[in-house]
């Protein structure tokens, strides 16, 4: 067998250098916030192979959805050598097992690498990684890293986040987080300093966007993919732009419990045993979202477990129409019903409608009545900015269905209470003395 040096045939580009001999040295988180067509993937394959075959383990490449890894690492095909990406960073004479199906490499190191889609992120339990890259991090369910960052820990892996932005959300955040971090290495580009793309050539492609995408849309994602830039709005965002006026209208931050007032719940019951709860009060002029709960895999009685722990005084708990009739892990009988034996009091399902475009119009209605707490809704904020459109590369246009993607339990569990509009009921039928005591002592 030849002699093979890794990495293969590669050496970082000018502008690459500082995040390749952060990470060869020993580096083990990095935000990167680079443009488009500026080899951030190539980075990260090409490092994962050295690391491979240094420290013996499981190494893993996140991307947004499982089918977005397959087209964009695992079958694509580097237009500067004719290789498959996989193919030069990883050469088949390393490898033991290739395994088509699973999109997974196992070498005769030991090592294994395999590109997942962080969208089924609870499936990665099991072997734990030593080094993970999240690829599009800024359009990825941010669930992932909370779930391999204690492993991480645990066993002193490296994790690198590369993408572009996507507004001010979750990659936004960790990205201020790591510049002031000395544990981190955090470096973000612009296309019009890196000598990628010629002045000329950066104009034509803005006007492009704009001609393609309209006005609003062309030129938020030329600044978003090439400027780097965060504050620009993001593409078919349903709910961004009312987020955003929230947050500068002073709406996002200290929404405290008020124990004079009914808690009500409204829930989403997602795809994959996903389940999102968001927890309002009724403030006399709109409502105060005081607290944010999401998990996965785990039954209703969880669920119910969590609610009825917290110091809240009740009132509604509503629930999607599907809780009629759909099970969750370790249930019998519907949610609804499970619900209600177990001590939830106060369940109304809020019945399916008609339009999704309508519900939709309901949402941007309500949120501008809506106070938030930041430290206890992030997430769920970041989900509701995040919500967006289809866009049909066919038709060169927006579809009227929201994409399912990670956002989109979140997005459907405000719906519920956007739709259901919860009511305070009758105060000395369902309000907890005991809780308002010990919430008032």
């Amino acid at each position: 067998m030849p002699e093979i040096t890794l990495p293969n045939r590669w050496e970082p580009r000018a502008y690459q250098d500082n995040l390749w001999r952060y990470m060869h040295n020993g580096g083990k988180r990095a935000s990167v916030i680079w443009p488009r067509r500026h080899g951030k993937d190539d980075v990260a394959l090409h490092f994962t192979s050295c690391a491979a075959h240094e420290r013996v383990g499981v190494y893993w490449h996140l991307l947004p959805q499982q089918n977005q890894a397959r087209k964009a690492i695992w079958d694509a095909v580097d237009p500067h050598t004719g290789m498959k990406r996989i193919d030069w960073a990883f050469p088949r004479e390393l490898r033991e097992t290739t395994r088509e199906q699973d999109m997974m490499i196992r070498f005769k190191c030991g090592s294994t690498w395999q590109v997942i889609g962080s969208d089924n992120y609870d499936a990665l339990v099991g072997t734990p990684p030593v080094g993970v890259v999240f690829s599009e991090w800024a359009l990825s369910n941010p669930q992932a890293w909370s779930l391999i960052r204690p492993i991480l820990a645990e066993n002193g892996g490296w994790a690198m986040f590369i993408t572009t932005p996507r507004g001010r959300n979750h990659a936004h955040r960790m990205h201020e987080m790591a510049e002031a971090s000395p544990d981190w290495f955090a470096e973000r580009l612009i296309a019009s300093e890196t000598g990628v793309f010629a002045p000329d050539v950066l104009e034509t492609e803005r006007q492009e966007l704009i001609t393609e995408r309209g006005e609003e849309d062309g030129e938020a994602i030329f600044q978003q993919e090439y400027m780097t830039s965060f504050s620009a709005g993001l593409p078919g965002a349903y709910y961004a732009k009312l987020i955003d006026k929230a947050e500068a209208d002073g709406r996002i931050g200290f929404v405290p419990y008020n124990p004079q007032r009914q808690v009500h719940t409204a829930w989403d019951l997602g795809r994959n045993d996903a389940t999102v709860i968001w927890f309002v009060q009724a403030n006399g002029s709109g409502w105060d979202v005081i607290d944010y709960y999401a998990n996965t895999s785990v039954g209703i009685d969880h669920y119910v477990k969590h609610v009825k722990g917290k110091d809240y005084n009740y009132g509604e708990h509503l629930l999607p129409h599907d809780a009629e009739n759909e099970h969750l892990v370790s249930t019998t009988g519907s949610i609804a019903q499970t619900a209600e034996t177990m001590g939830l009091k106060g369940v109304r399902i809020v019945p399916r409608t008609k339009s999704v475009a309508n519900d939709i119009n309901e949402v941007r209605q309500i949120i501008p009545i809506c106070r938030f707490d930041k430290e206890k809704c992030t997430k769920g904020l970041d989900a509701l900015r995040s919500y967006r459109r289809v866009w049909d590369e066919k038709l060169r246009a927006y579809r009227d269905t929201p994409l399912h993607d990670w956002a989109s339990d979140p997005a459907d569990a405000f719906r519920t209470f956007a739709i259901g509009k919860p009511k305070d009921v009758g105060q000395f039928e369902a309000l907890d003395l005991s809780n308002l005591k010990r919430a008032m002592a």
